[in-house]
């Protein structure tokens, strides 16, 4: 086999474990968009992943790709990403996210896929190939979109609890049960609008850094939208249960008003994100909202302990995965 049909394989096994991690991406977040609708029995987990897969998928008709451009021309020097960086930060991605997912953390998988990026391209030149600016803003959003998550969730659920302080409980459940519909299927539509585009830029940068595409482009391929956006509603019907009762159960109990508030606030976060061209965590989004909706009723309504593991998590995700993701690189320079 010649070079040139060496380097064609190499890069299609890449794309091909690029749409792998888009699929577990979607697995592993799925809890992010269904947790509140089937913890306050709206939906039934069949109903609620068929129904957040599809609005991951209509997302692609609905969001610019913004956060494709700053995964795939705003974190590092393209000049210096090759198959072997790619190769590394996908290895690193993944592997936190089967680890993560076997424990049932909550983690970013976003988060994950940057860290495997920035590990990789240290690994093979050191720091100075980083972009800081676009370092910096998705280092501030770690803090800033769970925060705003918080802060929308627990103002959408102090509005309500004023707006509807003298209708009768029942009623109010029956209406948020209708409501919650609406306010996840918008959560939904935000994380496909989010998420997907993450894989979407990886292998924008891949195809740059093999000159099957140029960095003039002003988007990726058609085909790299489809299966990018399809792998991610795929990966999200299939679910992550244990993800799912950590998220919906375990932070706080939910009841259908105050899943729609935490929902609606996350959606609001996460469409304010993508229009900004930001890639930041659904996870650490929804999560602030539901612990926000939780303290709106008293602070021992939310297990702090649970919030802190996932916390700890959201702290290592980044550096662990960037950790595997260099070594994963050295070892890719003796395989191929």
């Amino acid at each position: 086999m010649d070079t040139v049909q060496t380097a064609l394989w190499v890069v299609t096994l890449l794309v091909a474990l690029a749409i792998a991690f888009d699929f577990m991406n979607g697995f592993h977040d799925a809890a992010n968009s269904i947790a509140t609708v089937v913890s306050t029995g709206v939906l039934k987990p069949t109903q609620a992943v068929l129904f957040a897969a599809f609005f991951n998928v209509v997302a692609v008709f609905v969001f610019h790709l913004s956060v494709a451009a700053t995964i795939g021309k705003g974190i590092v020097d393209i000049h210096v990403v090759d198959t072997h960086v790619v190769f590394g930060a996908l290895v690193g991605a993944i592997t936190w996210n089967v680890i993560t997912w076997y424990y049932g953390i909550p983690s970013s998988s976003s988060h994950a896929l940057i860290g495997g990026i920035v590990g990789a391209v240290i690994a093979k030149t050191g720091a100075e190939a980083l972009v800081a600016s676009g370092i910096f803003k998705i280092v501030v959003f770690i803090f800033v979109s769970p925060l705003l998550g918080f802060a929308l969730g627990s103002m959408m659920m102090v509005l309500m609890a004023w707006l509807l302080r003298r209708v009768r409980p029942q009623r109010v459940d029956r209406w948020f049960r209708r409501l919650q519909l609406v306010s996840a299927g918008a959560y939904s539509l935000g994380h496909g609008g989010n998420d997907a585009q993450k894989t979407i830029g990886i292998v924008w940068l891949l195809l740059i850094a093999t000159g099957y595409a140029s960095a003039s482009d002003a988007e990726p391929p058609l085909w790299v939208i489809g299966a990018c956006y399809s792998a991610m509603g795929l990966g999200t019907m299939f679910g992550g249960w244990r993800i799912v009762k950590t998220m919906g159960q375990k932070i706080t109990k939910l009841k259908p008003v105050g899943g729609f508030c935490a929902e609606t606030g996350g959606a609001m976060s996460l469409f304010l994100a993508t229009w900004l061209g930001i890639p930041v965590s659904t996870t650490h989004t929804i999560t602030g909202a539901i612990v926000g909706v939780g303290s709106t009723q008293r602070a021992s309504a939310v297990r702090w302990g649970v919030a802190g593991n996932i916390v700890w998590a959201w702290i290592l995700t980044i550096p662990a995965s960037a950790f595997v993701a260099g070594v994963a690189y050295l070892i890719s320079l003796q395989l191929y």
